[in-house]
């Protein structure tokens, strides 16, 4: 979040506007009555009124404002910031407490920050879309794992396909994660030294979580291989909790090589992992069965 943020009144003249986004180097100011924002000046609006205004520089700003402005609170997640910007279709966001500005949030902040979010893009219409429990290249299946696929087909990949997988992770994972994998951080494992840790009892191991991601993944049709994986760690799970895993195709980046968010939920639908994956798709071996099931 850019913080302090330059502002003016309604009543400044478009010239003088103008100018302060060019001495500080900046593509937008807010305006503001009080401490209140009421509306916001970007660079795109100078560009329209040079081109449709005779003496644009006398008038003032509030003719030619975006009000009123989109706003969201302080408090707000990065995950809730680029939401409000795709509903709205913006590239800014006046960030407030109460009703008072405190910030700016571009897409370019974010951008800088956690890169992988600006990616996510929400299915809004099932249009053209079936549901299918897909069995496309797993050994075996136990009947408390949930999974889903929502995709125009069963057996080719398209940007838009979601995939989701879930299960509730045990102590017995938990344990069995620390042998295999040597992370056996008292954090973890050890009841009272984690009651004297921030999270105030034992977490499941960060990493064990993600690891759902690969499980979605592997009920796409197809071989998935991993090419690179970006993650951000947002909230622990306690164990014995139920998270699902959570991927969706966002666009084709090669000869079957697609970007992917790759999030996983806990059972009240809190994000607490963010990320984005670039996987290889490859065509299953010719003598693979897959199992279908269509539900819708």
């Amino acid at each position: 979040m850019s913080r302090p943020v330059q502002t003016i009144s309604p009543e400044t003249a478009m010239a003088d506007a103008a100018s302060l986004c060019d001495q500080e180097a900046i593509g937008s100011v807010v305006v503001i009555e009080d401490t209140r924002p009421i509306g916001i000046v970007t660079s795109a609006d100078f560009v329209k009124v040079l081109g449709n205004i005779s003496n644009p520089g006398s008038h003032a700003v509030a003719e030619f404002m975006s009000s009123p402005v989109t706003t969201i609170q302080s408090e707000a997640t990065l995950g809730e910031a680029v939401d409000t910007m795709y509903d709205n279709d913006i590239s800014r966001l006046v960030v407030i407490e109460d009703e008072s500005l405190v910030g700016l949030i571009s897409t370019d902040d974010i951008a800088e920050t956690v890169p992988q979010i600006l990616h996510r893009s929400e299915l809004t219409s099932t249009s053209g879309k079936h549901r299918y429990r897909v069995r496309p290249g797993t050994a075996y299946e136990h009947d408390e794992w949930t999974y889903e696929s929502m995709a125009s087909s069963d057996r080719n990949i398209s940007v838009g396909d979601r995939v989701e997988f879930g299960k509730a992770i045990t102590e017995q994972d938990v344990r069995s994660f620390a042998a295999l994998s040597g992370d056996t951080n008292r954090l973890h494992l050890d009841e009272e030294y984690a009651s004297g840790t921030r999270f105030g009892q034992r977490i499941v191991h960060g990493t064990l979580v993600s690891s759902l991601i690969s499980a979605a993944l592997a009920r796409l049709p197809g071989v998935t291989i991993y090419v690179s994986q970006d993650l951000s760690f947002l909230a622990p799970v306690d164990i014995g909790e139920s998270v699902t895993a959570v991927c969706e195709i966002v666009k084709e980046v090669g000869r079957n090589k697609y970007l992917v968010t790759t999030d996983v939920v806990d059972s009240s639908g809190t994000r607490v992992i963010e990320g984005q994956a670039v996987v290889l798709i490859d065509a299953p071996p010719e003598e693979a069965s897959i199992e279908i099931e269509a539900i819708s």
